[in-house]
C-alpha cells in the first residue's frame, strides 16, 4: 500500500473516533447519576457474585442510579439484568471484540464502540461511582484507569469500591506489603480505594457522594469549577 494512501486512512479514523465522542456524549448527557458496575465475562449466573451483582443493581436502581457496564455477558449482564428488572435505566456500552463479547439482553440503552479509549471516557464521565465485582484484566484495566486519573487530579474523585473482599485482598495487600512498602504509592493514595463485601454499604458510599458533589456545585462560581 502506498504511503499517501496509509496516511488518508489514518486520517479517515479520526472520524470515526470522533463519531464514537459525539454519539457517546448525545447519548448519556441525560441519564441522570450513574454508577459503573465492572466485573468478569465468565461469570456463570449460578456464581455468588453474579447473584449478589443483580442484587446490589437492582439497590442502586432503586435509588435513582442508572447502571452502566460494559454490555457483556457475566458480571456485566447481572448489573444490566438487576436494574432492567427494576424497570430502571441500563446502559451497555458495548466493544467490538474478536471474541468473548456478546451484547446481553438486559439493556434499554446500548451504544457500540470500536475503541477503548472511547468507551472508558464515557465510563469516567458520566459516574457517581465505580465498584469492581471479581474480574480480570478488563476490570483491573478499569479501576487502574480511574483510579490513576484521581490520583494525578485529572478528574475530581468519585468512589472506586472493590465488592468481594476475600477476592481483592491479595490486591490490596500487594498495594500495603509492596507498593506502599517500596514509597511507590502513598497511605492518602490507598484511602482512594474502598473495599467491602455489604450492598448496603455501597450505596450509603455512593450516596454520600452524590450529596458532596451537589454540595459543590451549589459552592461553584465558574465554569471551570462546574466542570465536574
Amino acid at each position: 500500500m502506498p504511503i499517501d494512501d496509509l496516511k488518508g486512512r489514518e486520517t479517515w479514523r479520526i472520524f470515526r473516533i470522533l463519531s464514537e465522542f459525539v454519539e457517546g456524549f448525545e447519548e448519556l448527557s441525560d441519564i441522570g447519576p450513574a454508577v459503573s458496575i465492572f466485573g468478569s465475562a465468565r461469570t456463570s449466573p449460578r456464581n455468588k457474585y453474579y447473584k449478589q451483582t443483580v442484587e446490589l443493581s437492582k439497590l442502586l436502581s432503586e435509588n435513582g442510579y442508572t447502571i452502566i457496564t460494559g454490555g457483556g455477558p457475566g458480571i456485566m449482564e447481572a448489573a444490566n439484568r438487576g436494574a432492567a428488572d427494576n424497570g430502571g435505566t441500563s446502559v451497555g456500552l458495548n466493544i467490538e471484540l474478536p471474541m468473548e463479547q456478546k451484547p446481553n439482553k438486559y439493556q434499554n440503552l446500548e451504544l457500540n464502540f470500536r475503541y477503548f479509549f472511547a468507551r472508558k471516557v464515557m465510563f469516567v464521565k458520566y459516574a457517581m461511582g465505580y465498584v469492581c465485582m471479581p474480574g480480570g484484566f478488563g476490570t483491573l484495566d478499569e479501576f487502574f484507569e480511574a483510579l490513576t486519573l484521581i490520583q494525578t487530579h485529572k478528574i475530581y474523585p468519585f468512589p472506586l469500591i472493590l465488592f468481594g473482599g476475600e477476592y481483592w485482598a491479595p490486591l490490596r495487600d500487594f498495594m500495603e506489603n509492596s507498593m506502599l512498602k517500596n514509597n511507590t504509592v502513598t497511605e492518602e493514595d490507598l484511602k482512594l480505594i474502598q473495599v467491602t463485601n455489604d450492598q448496603d454499604e455501597v450505596l450509603d458510599i455512593i450516596n454520600k457522594h452524590r450529596d458532596w458533589k451537589k454540595d459543590q456545585v451549589a459552592k461553584a462560581k465558574t465554569y471551570k469549577e462546574l466542570d465536574l
